[in-house]
């Protein structure tokens, strides 16, 4: 017998099948063992045949089988291969997003303990064998205990009674909970007619995708529930994912409330051999349910009858690391694959999905109303430029202030919103106006008065608070924006009786981090939820009745074609976690650009006028979804170097230019927006394609052929973040 084996080394100089002999115990999708170079190196088995065309002298054998089952399935072997020619990027590197990271290197595995209990044949023990006696008192009223616990407990009593034939101990695998809280039971409730219908539309319909819009607050994770349950009953499983971490744990005990322990979470949050135990159980058919962030969608689940992409607008499924995947583009493969729907849920739709939908190619399905017809909180748009001229230089409006002191009189709760962690955004000299910058990064510092230190917020450098000026000397330091931290500052001198909790990337730490938080604010043990865009999305606080957002306009202005778009969904997101209880709810939405036709369209919940708008003027200036941007990124450690790869790929790309003028809308290098970050040189080549298609591989074969030790060139189609 002979393998096909893919050489687990991502470099595209071995990104090919190499044939080993192997015996019949080397199966598809198994990790093995194999002499490679002078070497030994793991490699994936993609096929098993009976015959080579390699001649026998030189055919090398699979050393060992690394486990006892194939790690990867037959989909995740398809999927890969479709992946790495879609990306343009090794195999190795595809295939590797299958597997926990920790498995590959051999430094986690499987865990057991050791179990003992009464054989049932007890001999006679002396009166004097005290311990001995105890010992089996012990396991006689408990049934079965943990080796560990009778050595510490009885000492050498076990082994006596073990080598007598009394106690038989049993090796027994053990798997890790990464949260082991009780969940309870929560029974299906009892669905509205519109979520009857919901649910029945993506059961009938011939289309694979379906896209669910509603509202915040009109069920929609009840009809995924409902889904799931469904297919369930058939034997099928299921792929939930959630865009942030921070929804995990939550969406978690929710579903393990409804479906017990065929729940098995997935992400980077987890501990190694916690993020292992619960692949395991997925692969091993233990768990059916596969929950997790953007990675989740490679869960080792077989027989997939539904997938749900929760928030799909956001923008943190798209990968910012090789390879540069699309979560939505992965999971249609996986659902024509096996035959399953993928649902697609969002109160904002990205401008894209949404054309699809309403131009056929997506099932559309609607939730225009809060469960129980409870109204939408009604927003208040302040305009700060007022509280400029009356002498009010706080974060805080006269209006934010007067609601969130009646709305804590009144034993509410309420969330700030501002998407800015730390003190304040920049320090800088009121005398030479020198601004403190990172020396790894092309970006300003930002001071965190916990801990009285500037930080990057890019590559994680810290940095003494500064005394004086280091240019000039000057004394007089000042602070421009406001963080977090410095809204719980102010609260506090506000409100000395609030009970405040602040939720940024700085309190957050750990698997834990979110969870602890929200579950703290669950229980009533705050009043005020500070926090940046975590707290805009999926969390619901029945009791919250205020919800203020201090600066509306910040990414209304990022120079992104994007920013109205993502300004409307965080407003309505986060607009959306006031009055989901009996309660009404209101928004203080604090601008300085309170006439903006953005933040109008979000204060009325007017996403069809927003789509109206939004989508003639892409069409007018030819952006997506009317046409692709395309991005190649050259970042290096040496300037010099960078430039030189730079202008070697724009000279290809010139040759495609030249040859297809009228595919491109927009073509040219420059600096990236943030010329460095970590150290690394960034520059880019940008370009608007009216079309994409076989252009696009063009573009993806260039830069491949582009092979620098010290320099990366990548690409990126309509990129997240443009900066």
């Amino acid at each position: 017998m002979y393998a096909e084996v893919i050489v687990d080394v991502a470099h595209s100089d071995v990104d090919k099948i190499f044939d080993y002999a192997c015996g019949e115990n080397i199966a598809a999708g198994m990790r093995v063992a194999v002499p490679f170079g002078n070497g030994v190196t793991t490699g994936f088995v993609m096929r098993v045949k009976e015959k080579t065309d390699v001649p026998p002298e030189k055919l090398k054998k699979i050393l060992r089988a690394e486990e006892d089952f194939p790690a990867l399935t037959k989909e995740s072997l398809l999927l890969a291969g479709k992946i790495a020619a879609r990306y343009r990027v090794p195999m190795a590197l595809t295939l590797r997003l299958f597997l926990p990271a920790e498995m590959r290197t051999g430094k986690v595995g499987e865990r057991y303990r050791t179990v003992c209990r009464l054989s049932g044949q007890l001999p006679p023990i002396p009166p004097r064998a005290e311990k001995q006696l105890a010992l089996v008192a012990f396991l006689e009223e408990n049934g079965e205990a943990d080796s560990a616990l009778l050595r510490e407990k009885f000492g050498g009593a076990l082994k006596a009674l073990e080598e007598k034939g009394a106690v038989i101990a049993e090796r027994r695998r053990v798997f890790r909970n990464p949260y082991t809280g009780d969940a309870g039971e929560a029974p299906a409730h009892a669905l509205t007619p519109a979520q009857l219908r919901a649910v029945d539309t993506v059961h009938t319909t011939d289309k694979t995708v379906s896209l669910l819009h509603g509202v915040t607050g009109s069920g929609k994770t009840e009809v995924y529930l409902s889904l799931i349950a469904d297919v369930l009953k058939e034997g099928k499983t299921a792929i939930f994912l959630v865009p942030e971490i921070s929804l995990t744990p939550q969406m978690l005990f929710q579903l393990r409330a409804r479906f017990g322990s065929k729940a098995a979470i997935l992400h980077s949050g987890l501990s190694a051999g916690e993020r292992f135990d619960e692949w395991m159980r997925l692969r091993e058919g233990d768990a059916r349910i596969a929950i997790g962030a953007r990675s989740a969608i490679f869960a080792p689940v077989e027989n997939v009858g539904i997938i749900v992409i929760d928030e799909e607008h956001d923008g943190s499924y798209l990968s910012e690391s090789s390879p540069r995947y699309n979560t939505f583009e992965v999971a249609r493969l996986r659902a024509v694959y096996n035959g399953c729907k993928l649902v697609l849920g969002s109160a904002t739709p990205s401008v894209e999905t949404y054309r699809r939908a309403r131009t056929g190619e997506f099932e559309l399905i609607t939730l225009p109303d809060r469960i129980n017809a409870r109204p939408m909180p009604e927003v208040h748009i302040v305009d700060m430029r007022r509280e400029v001229r009356r002498g009010n230089p706080s974060a805080f409006s006269a209006e934010l202030r007067e609601r969130l002191k009646h709305c804590l009189d009144e034993g509410n709760q309420a969330i700030l919103f501002l998407n800015r962690r730390g003190y304040s955004q920049t320090v800088i000299c009121r005398d030479c106006g020198y601004v403190a910058k990172c020396e790894n990064c092309d970006v300003s510092l930002t001071y965190h008065s916990e801990e009285d230190c500037l930080k990057c917020h890019y590559c994680g450098a810290r940095y003494k608070m500064l005394s004086a000026c280091p240019q000039c000397g000057g004394k007089h330091i000042g602070y421009v924006g406001t963080g977090t931290q410095r809204v719980v500052t102010e609260l506090k001198k506000l409100y000395p009786a609030a009970r405040i909790l602040r939720m940024d990337m700085d309190t957050t730490g750990g698997k834990e981090g979110h969870f602890r938080i929200l579950k703290e604010f669950s229980a009533r043990k705050a009043d005020i939820l500070v926090g940046t865009q975590m707290v805009a999305k999926g969390h619901d606080f029945p009791q919250v009745t205020l919800v203020g957002i201090l600066d509306a306009d910040m990414s209304l202005h990022f120079p992104d074609y994007r920013s109205g778009e993502r300004t409307f969904q965080l407003v309505t997101q986060v607009a959306g976690r006031s009055g989901r209880a009996s309660d009404a709810g209101e928004v203080v939405l604090q601008t300085y650009d309170p006439d903006n036709y953005i933040l109008r369209f979000a204060a009325a919940y007017d996403y069809e006028g927003f789509y109206a708008h939004e989508i003639a003027m892409r069409e007018a200036t030819m952006f997506p979804p009317f046409a692709r941007i395309v991005r190649v990124m050259v970042t290096g450690d040496e300037e010099g170097e960078t430039l030189e790869a730079l202008r070697a790929v724009y000279s290809k790309l010139q040759s495609l230019y030249a040859a297809r003028p009228e595919a491109f809308l927009f073509f040219n290098r420059m600096h990236a927006p943030i010329k460095r970050i970590q150290n690394k040189f960034r520059y880019q080549v940008l370009m608007r394609l009216a079309g994409g298609g076989e252009l696009l591989q063009e573009i993806y074969a260039v830069c491949a052929e582009e092979k620098y030790k010290n320099v990366l060139i990548y690409v990126e189609e309509n990129p997240g973040n443009l900066s």
